[in-house]
């Protein structure tokens, strides 16, 4: 698979993983050394922990649901000037401090 855009997945603070978007769909990976860790928790009921890869032909539900809606939706893709059908980047743009324990990151911290 060929990366198109990465974003770096952290549950309560920790790198938990990378979601990635492919010309295929979306890959999203638990990093090794999460999963060693004592602390480790799934990234959502729909993510258990686990070595393989999950691959899906659309953005897993579970991030896709990270994004805002109604109101929020119009009014983020309106001030960064964001295509409406391009969920991926809203999500990068709209979870970098979203609430709850996941942030979706572009760049590793």
């Amino acid at each position: 698979m060929d990366d198109i855009r990465r974003a770096y997945v952290y549950t309560q603070k920790k790198y938990a993983g990378i979601l990635k978007e492919t010309d295929e769909g979306y890959s999203f990976v638990y990093d090794k050394d999460y999963l060693k860790s004592e602390e480790a928790l799934p990234v959502s009921i729909t993510l258990p922990l686990r070595e393989e890869e999950y691959i899906s032909k659309t953005l897993f539900s579970f991030f896709d649901g990270l994004i805002p809606e109604g109101w929020l939706f119009e009014a983020t893709i309106k001030n960064w000037k964001l295509d409406r059908n391009d969920r991926f980047g809203i999500m990068l743009v709209t979870c970098r401090d979203s609430v709850g324990d996941v942030e979706i990151l572009t760049e590793m911290r």
